[in-house]
């Protein structure tokens, strides 16, 4: 049996109120870069990161929309094709705690429900704290999603949550790969060689379209 050159693309949107932490995360996990100062995202950025799992190659897109209101037409239609999402809320910020459902429908609403996390951030600011671990914990039990605490200035857990995310996004590509039927036994070619096949994986799923608010 011949192996096939696969590359493993993921479209992530990060997503919550503005000054959570959203570019923070990002620019950390992707450049090592942590800054103090604020700086409103207009509209979307965008960087990439790849990283190795079990031998696969996964190329993580990474959206970085903004959660200012006045930036809603526009960043919603970057939801469109993603295949997983983070939900941030920051710990000093109850009002972004508070939102998170919101959120979460939102993006259900565009593109169906996809694998999520729950991102409570500023850990380092935890005295300051607005919402309690209760709250917390309470708040991903109802939402049925993985809660990690993080803080991109202590670098906590940053990497644990996008890796999280890539795995649980490859295991179901895997899973539905299984489920589809293959093709056994290629011809050979003239030469008598294989033809290694490249294969870009994009399992993003036609859903029914709702109407979003």
């Amino acid at each position: 049996m011949y192996e096939e050159d696969i590359e493993i693309a993921v479209k992530v949107v990060v997503v919550g109120n503005g000054a959570v932490g959203k570019s923070s995360m990002i620019q950390s996990y992707c450049k090592g870069l942590f800054t103090r100062e604020y700086k409103k995202t207009i509209g979307v950025d965008f960087l990439e990161k790849t990283i190795s799992l079990n031998n696969d190659d996964v190329r993580l897109m990474l959206w970085d929309t903004a959660g200012q209101e006045e930036f809603d037409a526009i960043t919603k239609s970057y939801y469109r094709g993603a295949q997983v999402c983070v939900l941030v809320f920051s710990t000093v910020d109850y009002a972004s705690y508070a939102a998170i459902p919101r959120w979460k429908e939102k993006v259900i609403c565009e593109v169906g429900n996809v694998p999520m996390v729950l991102v409570q951030n500023k850990m380092d600011l935890l005295e300051e704290s607005a919402v309690t671990q209760e709250e917390a914990e309470g708040l991903a039990k109802k939402l049925r999603l993985r809660l990690y605490r993080a803080s991109v200035k202590e670098d906590l857990n940053v990497s644990d949550v996008f890796e999280y995310l890539a795995k649980k996004y490859v295991e179901n590509m895997k899973v539905n790969q299984v489920e589809e039927p293959t093709q056994i036994g290629a011809p050979p070619m003239q030469n008598g060689s294989r033809k290694s096949n490249k294969i870009i994986l994009d399992k993003t799923r036609k859903k029914k379209k709702k109407f979003c608010f």
